[in-house]
């Protein structure tokens, strides 16, 4: 196991941005290898097609300092992800013999999106002897077990509203709003008594 490196796991191109990308960024300033992988493109049609919100992911893990050889796209079909979970689960469980994260971030299980549960699913089958969190997004999720906590600085928020903001095809989306972004991390924060802070339900905690 690479405890240094991390795996984040989204179903479309802006979820792990939206999930951790205050985390992401502070992983990437502490030195960790951070893999990124998109399992489809949000966008499907023009003017927003799958090129467009290529470019934008490509665009987002510039500021978030992944650099593209660490940035894995493949191209499933939005909204279809069930239908491809046995392909999915064995990409993944190529992921882990390549990568062999030390911790790995899914969507949560309470996600009520089709492909968000899938990927959850799939991840926990593929990466489960290792570390995993699953990461919040509260505008799908039933509920949410805030367990885990990861502090965060003002940067790291600056630079996750700088990574959203380059998804221009999604900024009619109430939920990238930078209100709710600054909102969500203050919150999150003063439960741990922390300035910011991102949450995240522990799906497995592997102590090494």
């Amino acid at each position: 196991m690479n405890k240094d490196a991390v795996l984040i796991c989204a179903p479309h191109t802006d979820d792990g941005e939206l999930g951790c990308g205050g985390t992401i960024r502070r992983f990437v300033e502490e030195g960790k290898t951070v893999y990124y992988v998109a399992f489809t493109t949000a966008g499907t049609e023009p003017p927003f097609t799958p090129e467009l919100v290529k470019s934008e992911l490509r665009a987002a893990m510039d500021v978030l300092g992944i650099p593209s050889h660490q940035l894995i796209l493949y191209n499933y079909e939005i909204r279809k992800l069930g239908y491809v979970r046995q392909q999915i689960l064995d990409q993944m469980i190529n992921l882990k013999k390549e990568i062999d994260p030390g911790i790995v971030f899914l969507p949560s299980n309470n996600d009520i999106h089709q492909d968000h549960l899938t990927i959850y699913q799939e991840g926990v089958r593929a990466f489960k002897q290792t570390t995993i969190l699953a990461y919040e997004l509260p505008w799908n999720n039933i509920t949410f077990h805030t367990r885990h906590f990861v502090p965060l600085q003002k940067n790291h928020i600056e630079k996750k509203l700088e990574a959203l903001s380059c998804y221009k095809s999604q900024k009619h989306r109430n939920f990238i709003d930078a209100d709710f972004i600054w909102g969500l991390a203050r919150s999150r924060g003063v439960q741990i008594a922390q300035k910011y802070a991102e949450a995240f339900d522990v799906i497995r905690w592997i102590l090494v």
